[in-house]
């Protein structure tokens, strides 16, 4: 009997547990690694620090959901991946080895991309691990005011800035340094300008210059500037996580794995990826990277291939509804070149992610 290994708990995984549950896989044994039983979700994180729900909001719990798929449920994180030995090799020194490996895990961020963020930073992956860590900074900041610098410009760090200034009122100056380039590059302008307008409502000050150094003091700018920082919070755009680096799969310059159509490795055709690690190599960068939209597509091509099927090609849809989360209890949305604030927008995108939640678990 082969052997399916399913490396991470990202919502592709989830509904491949799902499907299992449902139509059970003959012709392999399947085993679930994840670092979490009940990983967060990203999109859940402002609100977390917004203090509008828990940290566990929206997350499913990953061994209830493999028992009832009859799938191996391992508690572990991955240490590297050897594609051509088709083997995974766990942090506690376990080796796996697979016949199919599908990769759906959450992406990494550089801890030493900045001199001094390592030691002295918060960063906002792994969530899980920021969650712990979170008390202490609330503590601090009702002890004293503080200067709270959030280091990076894309969705999770403009939300970040917008959800810590929100919660922490009065006793925080929040700063929000975006590594050099436009606020939220790559995203559309119409975006861009309803964050930025957000952004000055809610007194949060933005610095399109980059870090070059993180002290015990300040954060130290590439203009020459230093800034006052008390907590540094890491919210730069992510990377590979390290235990791919050595893995033989063809990769991207981020270091996630490049894939095709069928979400195949395009150097090793016993790997499947989607999600925040993989790549599309025949489509523009960052597309395709929605793991809810590619879930079908990968489980129906992870039966196909231990069953020696033809696959099926995933196409990602050509735009998507965009989210961004304004701290207090608002929103904003985009369409292509459309975009709107407001309360109700936030209502929406809970609506939304509750009940994609319910059917994870359905």
């Amino acid at each position: 009997m082969k052997h399916l290994l399913l490396l991470g708990g990202g919502p592709a995984h989830v509904q491949v547990l799902r499907s299992l549950a449902r139509t059970g896989l003959a012709t392999a044994h399947v085993t679930l690694v994840a670092p979490f039983p009940r990983p967060a979700c990203a999109a859940m994180l402002a609100g977390f620090v917004a203090g509008h729900h828990g940290v566990d909001e929206g997350s499913i719990a990953l061994p209830d959901l493999a028992n009832a798929a009859n799938v191996q449920f391992v508690q572990a994180k991955p240490s590297g991946v050897n594609a051509s030995e088709r083997t995974v090799t766990l942090a506690d020194g376990r080796v796996m080895s697979y016949d199919a490996l599908s990769l759906d895990a959450g992406p990494s961020l550089n801890r030493d991309a900045i001199p001094g963020a390592r030691g002295l930073a918060l960063f906002a992956r792994p969530i899980e691990h920021f969650a712990k860590m979170w008390g202490g900074l609330l503590l601090l900041a009702s002890e004293r005011t503080l200067s709270v610098v959030v280091l990076g410009g894309g969705v999770l760090a403009v939300e970040l800035a917008m959800a810590l200034q929100y919660r922490l009122g009065a006793q925080a100056r929040v700063s929000l340094v975006t590594g050099g380039t436009a606020l939220l590059a790559g995203e559309p302008e119409p975006l861009c300008q309803e964050a930025r307008s957000v952004l000055k409502r809610l007194a949060v000050t933005v610095i399109e210059d980059a870090c070059t150094e993180v002290t015990a003091t300040h954060v130290i700018l590439r203009g020459g500037g230093r800034l006052v920082c008390d907590a540094p919070i890491a919210a730069w755009a992510p990377d590979g996580p390290p235990w791919l680096a050595s893995s033989g799969l063809a990769l991207d310059e981020q270091g996630f794995v490049l894939t095709g159509p069928t979400l195949q490795s395009s150097s090793h055709q016993t790997v499947f990826a989607v999600g925040d690690l993989a790549s599309r190599a025949d489509l523009p960068p960052g597309h395709g990277r929605d793991a809810h939209h590619a879930a079908p597509a990968l489980s129906a091509n992870l039966r196909r291939h231990v069953s020696t099927g033809e696959l099926v090609r995933h196409m990602p849809r050509r735009r998507s509804l965009r989210f961004v989360t304004c701290g207090e209890k608002q929103a904003l949305a985009s369409w292509g070149n459309w975009a709107v604030t407001g309360p109700w927008v936030w209502r929406f995108k809970r609506w939304l992610e509750t009940r994609q939640a319910a059917r994870a678990t359905a």
